[in-house]
């Protein structure tokens, strides 16, 4: 089989910035009781004009460059979003359009904040499968559209944001992508969602009114699960191959700082080689990990050679964990 690699990265965030002190001002809550529960300092803000794909865009169009293709040559396009610009047609299809990547299928992907780690798994599939040389996989979420900023419990916790990578075929024998560990619990649904909107609940003056249109979290069941689960899927894919978590660099998805420190610990990563940046960007849903993986690049943290383990938790239940040998 062909090996899968990623090849590129492009990363894209609006440029408002929404400070503790301005959460402050809207909500009963203080800089204090928000570092004290997440880590986060600062969350870029879309501007009204601006949807899930024009963030998209922007990270693709980066990523294009940098790797110095045409748009024609991608084959198919994974957009990881739960903000899709409407429900119909995909953001995939809107991105596509857009970049001019003419010839190319997709679908846009809905796991939340393991959305990107699943878009990474079935690009790497795709390729690997020998049906695919090239897969953009794009997270990007406008998380500002669909949070009550009254809800001092979640308005502290979400911005925005878009990045994308590149999983092309890789030369016979060459590194590149290792494995995963994926699974899904829907058990825990009530406990993080958007209640209306869909076929169980569509849009009405009374969903309105009742403010069901907004995320809807019950904290503590959803800290609980996401420290275990996010150990127990980084343990399990490094137990297939035969690694321990002081072998790799972990980019975690970016929800709350105590979850990454706590998850980090028990599997024994080093706090050096554990990418944080949640302080900057707050939680993007699934942005995250492009996120943190371009900042991890810009600080000489991951370098080619090394094997990073991508992992995250996020609503449904949805649990996603990846391993690749980094090659950019």
């Amino acid at each position: 089989m062909p090996t899968a690699q990623i090849t590129a990265l492009g990363t894209y965030t609006p440029p408002n910035l929404l400070t503790n002190a301005d959460l402050e001002r809207l909500v009963e809550t203080s800089n204090e009781w928000i570092l004290e529960r997440t880590g986060i300092h600062t969350r870029h803000i879309a501007p009204p004009e601006m949807a899930t794909s024009d963030m998209a865009v922007e990270a693709a169009k980066v990523l294009l460059a940098r790797r110095g293709i045409e748009p024609t040559e991608i084959e198919a396009i994974i957009v990881c979003t739960v903000t899709p610009d409407m429900f119909f047609p995909s953001t995939a299809c809107l991105v596509q359009h857009r970049i001019g990547a003419k010839g190319a299928w997709g679908f846009d992907l809905i796991a939340a904040c393991s959305g990107f780690v699943y878009g990474l798994t079935t690009a790497a599939n795709l390729v690997m499968a020998g049906t695919h040389r090239k897969v953009l996989v794009i997270g990007a979420d406008t998380m500002s559209r669909i949070i009550n900023y009254k809800d001092r419990t979640t308005c502290v916790l979400f911005g925005d944001g878009a990045g994308a990578m590149l999983v092309e075929a890789a030369p016979d024998g060459a590194p590149g992508f290792i494995g995963f560990h994926n699974e899904i619990d829907g058990s825990g649904g009530d406990h993080l969602k958007m209640p209306a909107g869909g076929s169980r609940l569509p849009s009405s003056h009374e969903t309105i009114d009742k403010q069901l249109h907004y995320v809807h979290q019950e904290g503590a069941q959803v800290f609980k699960y996401a420290v275990r689960k996010m150990e127990e899927s980084c343990r399990c894919v490094l137990k297939k191959h035969n690694l321990e978590g002081k072998d790799v660099v972990l980019i975690p998805h970016q929800a709350n700082m105590r979850i990454i420190s706590a998850a980090a610990e028990k599997l024994g990563v080093d706090r050096e080689r554990v990418i944080i940046n949640i302080d900057r960007y707050g939680n993007t849903t699934a942005a995250t990990i492009p996120l943190a993986t371009a900042d991890a690049i810009a600080e000489g943290r991951l370098k080619p050679g090394d094997t990073v383990l991508f992992a995250a938790v996020g609503a449904g239940f949805t649990v996603g964990a990846n391993l690749w040998r980094w090659t950019i």
